[in-house]
């Protein structure tokens, strides 16, 4: 099934044209945690661990956001297939209306009330102290990451995944130049730490926006009309409804069960909390090929059912699916080749090296699981708009399974610190035969589209 569809010229064309700038922003946003936690890591240990922890809020954001921009990117793909532009228009200012919102929200709760959140992470006063101040200085950046994440999901499922990966690589060097400049206090600067790292990230959305702005001005690109902003289409508020409660309860599931993973490494002691917080940076980073290829196969998959190519898309769907497995064992002996660099690099008590050195071993075999349900769940299944699959199964395997076994085994057992890890890494390899049937069944081989054409 590989060499076939190494021969189909077409899908391979799309899937690399897609694929290497939605992975190239993937890789970029996830470098600006990866340089975050490696300049914080050469100031003071500490630093590190808060900020991790602190970013979690922004993480929890980005899974609200997520609903959002996948339903606006499963509906965008099939309405750009099928070349129904003005739904597609209504579906972009849907989509910035409820961002909006999203942002507005988490700025308040981030701004007014860090101390609340703080607590939820770890009950160590000093990292929730830097916590604190890096959450009330971030989040002037948390009114302006919606907007931009919308943006830039149109872009690339009109085809312009190019100019969204050049305004995720201008915004992640600003932001890396400007966490050493404030982080350490280069060219005059204070020496601000975590609250540096913080301002770095609000001043680069600043520029992420700007650039979003400017490029959807430009021939060619469909951008946010003022005069449509609160235009209204009740049928196709539905469908974006019907798709985006079970992606925002995936979304919420997912994002809230990797936030309790993390709190419950965070509370098993500062040397768990770093070495967890390096562990989940390399994780981001390996994860960005995957990442790339569910983004591209879900509006591969939509393309053509909008399209009306139903065939098509299910023989896209198979192939992918099967490219899923090669992908995560690859991303396994990346893993395992980054090991031995990433403890040695990194400035930790010598516990904290041997938590990341067994942390690292572990995630190896995670990311076979990791990377297969990316591209299935994520892409495949979502493409086709089966988004209720993802809910379910995250229910069952992390909430029912993986965080029941990991808290009582982090404080009813006092098990070590690697087997609760290893609890934590136990949903996405349960997963995989429930996915594999969940393909079989073909329930995400629908064309979503209305036609509104003949209405207008």
């Amino acid at each position: 099934m590989l060499r076939e569809a190494l021969r189909d010229k077409n899908f391979v064309e799309k899937l690399i044209r897609l694929t290497i700038p939605i992975a190239l922003q993937s890789l970029l946003v996830a470098s600006v945690a990866a340089a975050d936690a490696f300049m914080l890591g050469r100031l003071d240990q500490n630093s590190m661990a808060a900020v991790s922890l602190a970013s979690q809020v922004q993480f929890v954001m980005t899974m609200f956001l997520a609903a959002v921009t996948g339903t606006g990117s499963i509906l965008g793909a099939q309405y750009f297939g099928k070349q129904d532009f003005e739904s597609l228009d209504d579906i972009y200012h849907m989509s910035l209306r409820l961002a909006a919102v999203i942002d507005i929200l988490f700025f308040i709760a981030c701004f007014f009330f860090p101390q609340y959140l703080m607590a939820f992470f770890t009950n160590d006063s000093t990292l929730a102290g830097i916590g604190i101040d890096y959450l009330r200085m971030a989040s002037f950046s948390y009114l302006l990451v919606g907007f931009s994440i919308v943006i830039e999901i149109m872009m690339r499922v009109t085809d312009h995944a190019v100019a969204g990966a050049w305004i995720s690589f201008s915004a992640v060097i600003s932001n890396v130049i400007l966490n050493a400049v404030f982080i350490f206090g280069l060219f005059g600067a204070p020496q601000m730490g975590a609250r540096g790292a913080a301002l770095a990230t609000t001043i680069s959305r600043v520029i992420e926006l700007a650039l979003c702005i400017t490029l959807t001005l430009m021939p060619r690109f469909i951008g946010p009309n003022p005069k449509h902003i609160l235009r209204h289409n009740a049928l196709l508020a539905h469908d974006y409804i019907r798709i985006s409660i079970p992606i925002l309860g995936a979304s919420l599931l997912w994002g809230i069960g990797f936030t309790s993973y993390t709190a419950i490494m965070g509370h098993m002691g500062k040397d768990a909390a770093a070495a967890n917080s390096i562990a989940a940076v390399v994780r981001d980073l390996v994860c960005c090929v995957c990442n790339g290829i569910g983004s591209a196969a879900a509006i591969m998959i939509g393309n053509e059912l909008g399209a009306g190519e139903l065939d098509r898309a299910r023989t896209y769907g198979y192939r992918l699916t099967r490219l899923s497995w090669l992908i995560g064992f690859l991303s396994m002996g990346v893993v395992l080749l980054l090991t031995p660099l990433v403890v040695h690099f990194m400035k930790l008590t010598p516990q904290a090296h041997s938590y990341l050195l067994g942390m690292m071993i572990i995630m190896s075999i995670y990311m076979i699981g990791r990377c297969v349900n990316t591209i299935a769940i994520n892409g495949v299944l979502d493409g086709g708009g089966d988004t209720k699959f993802d809910m379910y199964s995250l229910f069952v395997m992390m909430w029912c399974f993986a965080i029941p076994v990991a808290l009582l085994g982090a404080f009813v057992f006092h098990w070590s610190v690697l087997l609760v890890y290893f609890c934590t890494c136990l949903d996405e390899v349960g997963k995989l035969p429930w996915v594999m049937a969940r393909i079989r069944k073909e329930k995400w081989v629908r064309n979503l589209t209305r036609n509104f054409n003949d209405q207008r």
